[in-house]
């Protein structure tokens, strides 16, 4: 394997040979046709989603009104503070369960290099198609010195790791939201996906496709296989920052009166299978309706549909505060490490550039 490779502008090695005659120059020019119709058509689609999402939020929002803003208007500012305290935990573990995965791959790069890729990148999921989130990162990755191959693997991981952990949290809570609510009756197949997941979370698989992206994209192998732990303590951190989600939930929604310490449970299943749905429904921004349609549903039997609206909105604003926010800081810490530190030397063959 030639590990000395230049990597190109698009993360791969080599330049593709251009056709030379005519034959070639229709097959190009039908291809790019075929191409940007695609991209046409998954453009519409995603803009009808997005105005039917709104759509559905503001008469949701209207036939509720009343209770949405008595709800509001209710909230406790400490258990409000407290509500959004348990977003940034929740954040803070996802961003510790990517870290890990990136840095079993190659030489750590440290909390606040890592934090800063993986949480400015993630403010791309609010455009529409989610996806955009994971090509942010991994551009910022290669700006700071790292492979794409790398930040690649890491975050297709850590994907998965997530997938795995919201369907763990999510048991907690999906007998009753089935029961609640007939529409949801599809989320029992979700667990469909769990065992291929796991397949690919056992340590060998992962080490063999770890290499064989690696070779593909002739960038130098990790130096030693993936371990069990660092896969146990990213996956521990997962279903940390859905604990933390749920915790943030409950808070919000906890009446002293219906929704009380035992459902607390319920939440933290929701927030798991919330966050999944959003996932699901990538080329929404954020997931944003998809998420919301689940806590809703969690939460009418225990609160009505005026405030269950009224806490699904409030936790997507928190969301939205708490991204923007650790995003600041992490760019922040990665502007002190780098004074502290130095310049991170980056993967073979790759010069790091400032990224602020």
């Amino acid at each position: 394997m030639n590990s000395s490779a230049p990597e190109s502008s698009d993360g791969l090695t080599g330049d593709s040979p251009e056709p030379s005659d005519a034959n070639g120059s229709e097959t190009s020019v039908a291809s790019a046709t075929s191409r940007s119709t695609r991209t046409i058509l998954i453009n519409v689609v995603r803009t009808v989603l997005v105005v039917v999402v709104v759509v559905a939020a503001v008469w949701q929002l209207w036939n509720n009104w009343a209770d949405v803003a008595h709800t509001i208007s209710g909230l406790q500012w400490h258990r409000t503070l407290l509500s959004l305290v348990a977003v940034v935990v929740g954040i803070a573990c996802s961003t510790m369960s990517w870290q890990l995965l990136l840095d079993d791959l190659g030489k750590p790069i440290g909390v606040g290099r890592g934090a800063q890729i993986f949480l400015v990148g993630q403010l791309g999921k609010y455009l529409p198609g989610s996806i955009w989130a994971y090509v942010l990162q991994i551009e910022l990755g290669r700006k700071a010195g790292l492979a794409r191959a790398r930040v690649f693997a890491a975050t297709l991981f850590s994907v998965i790791i997530a997938v795995v952990a919201a369907l763990i949290a999510g048991a907690l809570a999906i007998p009753v939201l089935v029961e609640q609510d007939s529409r949801l009756g599809w989320l029992p197949w979700l667990y469909l996906t769990l065992p291929v997941a796991l397949v690919f979370l056992i340590p060998a698989v992962l080490t063999r496709i770890v290499r064989f992206g690696f070779q593909i994209l002739r960038r130098p192998r990790p130096d030693h296989p993936v371990t069990l732990s660092v896969v146990l303590r990213s996956l521990g951190f997962a279903l940390g920052s859905y604990v933390a989600f749920g915790i943030h939930l409950w808070l919000l929604a906890d009446t002293r009166e219906g929704l009380t310490i035992s459902p607390l449970a319920l939440c933290i299943g929701t927030m798991g299978i919330a966050m999944l749905a959003g996932l699901v429904f990538f080329l929404l921004p954020s997931g944003v309706g998809a998420r919301e349609f689940v806590i809703i549903a969690a939460l009418t039997p225990f609160v009505g549909p005026g405030a269950a609206t009224a806490y699904a909105a409030v936790s997507r604003v928190m969301f939205i505060v708490a991204d923007l926010a650790t995003a600041g800081s992490a760019a922040g810490l990665a502007v002190l490490s780098r004074r502290r530190r130095g310049e991170y030397q980056g993967d073979a063959g790759i010069a790091p550039e400032h990224l602020l």
